[in-house]
């Protein structure tokens, strides 16, 4: 891995201090005025926003050519992943050295979630690219707006909107380990009705999801479908409806343990994983557009069934479960005076969930929680440039009783290109449903709780062509669940342990964890056509929990960085040189398993046949560098892609 990496990226952002308000490609427009945030649940400008925040566009999204929205993200600041395997295996999606559930993921205004995954947190390894035409990363707790998960973030993911009688677009790729991607999209807007329908179908042979160093010979495949769709009508000058759907089907080929000796095998099994979106909203305009009402409800649901071949014939389902959750909501966005507003909103939600391992429980798991809250976050710019935030919300659990969080922030933007932003957050985790009444569920488990600070400067100097951004940030988290492992206890020491002595352990309450960071990046545009792009992010994530005080939290590098170098010559060719590197983590809490760091490059082309129709190529991991995200687990050597992209 080369030592003089991280200077190079230290050398293009420097001296930035923090990260950049938004990425930004070779075709992007640099004035970060034209940029509107969505993810504060009103849209702001992004120099009125107080925390840091990435948007990645259309044209950044198709420039980076990335199928997957995990790697998309991935070369973003203080991003970090954990995968299983290659295409469509388990991702654990971590932003800024946090936990993989506690980061909210949003799809065209509906929380994505899975209430029947061990931690809750939904699984991105499924989440590709597809229809998306905006992605926004919105860093640090936000919990006041976004409730229960938004420790470290949000991210939002919107997709595209027609804005002419008749538009659409398709993307044809394919290359190493027999990989297709098509994906292709359709709608209009034409008087009071808009409409977009959009689909994806992806296959790969894949790779071993056991490290070929530990055995892994078999490939593991992945192969997908979805489809979503959606509708608006204006129903007066005021009044609009709208409806939005969304289904994927996916198969991943799976390795496991040997039942003997728990040691990672090649094993024959799969996962079949199908997921539902179902949206249904009302907005309206009063008092001359002063009030601005939005009435939704929706509704997801994930289901996953893992087959294992080895079984006996007819009953070859080793796992199986089923999670949902109904979601009803009112928002409002109050006009108080020029420059100043107000957010607020109530929300109700049922979540439900039910898992079985058949051949280790003669019953599900059943379980399910209520929640009511309510918000209120006010936006003022009492000076020009300076805009002040002050949030508050009130959770109330049925389990466990109820709360308010609190978070305040300022964003100054100067005559002199200097945006100077500050802010505090709490936030919180509940415990999942998976931890609370599976076989493992300890009911008196009590949620996560995080506060956080953040402050950060951007500054803008030779016309925009130049942009250098940076940001400190601290975040302190308390009662983190953990799962407590029984062996080893005596009986009657643990009246826990006792209770859950057939399945050896239970989760607890019990970490505590400190996180600090700093983000550095930089935006040059030297010469027409050409452009730099990098940033680096420093992220001390400990424990602060007994036995463990001190360690690194596992699988998160302290030292991360990403550049990109792209020309665009006169013949309009396009071509781009990125780079992602990672120091080393350790694989588990104690710090005993090491991951050493890793320094992967991308090549990238691109030509226009005409003024709607592209043919790309890019080689990814050109050196073949061979790295872990998770110990034993596989990752993609080089490969190859190409493929042909229209917009009409």
């Amino acid at each position: 891995m080369p030592k003089t990496l991280p200077v190079c990226l230290l050398a293009v952002a420097t001296p930035a201090l923090a990260q950049q308000a938004h990425e930004l490609d070779t075709t992007s427009d640099a004035n970060a005025s034209t940029v509107i945030v969505t993810a504060t649940r009103t849209p702001m400008p992004i120099e009125r926003i107080d925390s840091s925040v990435t948007v990645l566009d259309k044209q950044a999204i198709d420039a980076a050519q990335d199928m997957d929205v995990a790697s998309l993200l991935l070369r973003t600041p203080s991003v970090s992943l954990s995968r299983n395997g290659g295409y469509g295996t388990d991702i654990t999606f971590r932003l800024r050295g946090a936990e993989g559930d506690q980061t909210v993921v949003v799809l065209d205004g509906v929380k994505l979630t899975d209430p029947a995954a061990p931690d809750g947190s939904f699984n991105m390894g499924n989440l590709l690219t597809g229809d998306a035409s905006r992605i926004e990363v919105l860093r640090g707790p936000q919990s006041t707006l976004w409730g229960s998960q938004a420790i470290a973030g949000v991210v939002n993911i919107v997709t595209a909107e027609p804005t002419a009688p008749l538009q659409g677009s398709f993307d044809v790729e394919g290359g190493s380990r027999d990989t297709v991607d098509a994906r292709a999209g359709l709608g209009g807007k034409d008087g009071r009705v808009s409409w977009r329908l959009a689909g994806e179908a992806f296959t790969t042979d894949g790779i071993s999801a056991l490290d070929p160093r530990f055995g892994g010979v078999e490939r593991d495949g992945y192969a997908t479908q979805s489809a979503s769709g959606r509708v608006e009508v204006a129903l007066s000058e005021a009044v609009s409806a709208d409806l939005r759907g969304f289904y994927l089907h996916g198969r991943t080929d799976i390795d496991g343990t040997d039942p003997v000796t728990f040691a990672m095998v090649d094993t024959p099994e799969f996962e079949i994983n199908d997921q539902w979106l179902g949206y249904a909203g009302l907005k309206a305009g009063s008092f001359g557009g002063r009030l601005r009402s939005r009435f939704g409800y929706s509704y997801t649901d994930t289901r996953r069934r893992n087959i294992d071949p080895r079984l006996v014939p007819g009953d070859e389902t080793s796992f199986r479960s089923n999670g949902s959750t109904r979601r009803a909501e009112y928002e409002g966005t109050l006009t108080l005076f020029d420059g100043g507003n107000a957010v607020f909103g109530v929300e109700h939600e049922w979540s439900r969930f039910s898992s079985i391992s058949p051949q280790f429980q003669a019953t599900p798991d059943n379980g399910h929680a209520d929640l009511t809250d309510e918000y209120l976050q006010v936006n003022a710019e009492p000076l020009g440039g300076l805009t002040l935030s002050g949030g508050v919300r009130h959770d109330d659990y049925v389990s466990y009783g109820s709360r308010f969080l609190f978070s305040g922030g300022a964003a100054w933007k100067l005559d002199t290109g200097t945006v100077l932003r500050a802010r505090y957050g709490e936030g919180y985790k509940a415990p999942s449903l998976y931890q609370l009444y599976s076989q493992y569920g300890n009911p008196a488990l009590k949620p996560t709780e995080a506060k956080g600070w953040e402050a950060g400067v951007e500054q803008h100097v030779w016309a925009d062509r130049l942009i250098l951004g940076g940001d400190y940030f601290e975040r302190r988290t308390r009662q983190l669940v953990i799962f407590n492992s029984c062996f080893g206890i005596p009986p009657g020491t643990d009246p826990l342990c006792d209770s859950h002595a057939i399945v050896g352990g239970y989760y607890r309450n019990l970490g505590r964890s400190f996180a600090q960071g700093v983000e550095l990046t930089g935006s040059l545009r030297p010469l027409t056509g050409l452009s730099i792009d990098a940033n680096y992010s420093w992220i001390k994530s400990i424990s602060r929990s007994a036995g463990t005080e001190g360690n690194w939290l596992p699988r998160r590098p302290r030292k991360e960085g990403n550049a990109t170098l792209t020309y665009r010559w006169p013949f309009d060719l396009s071509t781009a040189v990125a780079v992602r590197w990672a120091g080393h983590s350790f694989n588990d809490a104690g710090n005993m398993t090491r991951l050493k760091g890793y320094a992967l490059v991308d090549l990238r082309v691109e030509m226009p046949l005409n003024e709607r129709v592209w043919l790309f190529a890019r080689a990814e991991n050109v050196a073949d560098e061979h790295y872990e995200t998770v110990y034993q687990y596989g990752t993609l050597g080089r490969s190859i892609y190409a493929g042909i992209r229209g917009r009409f």
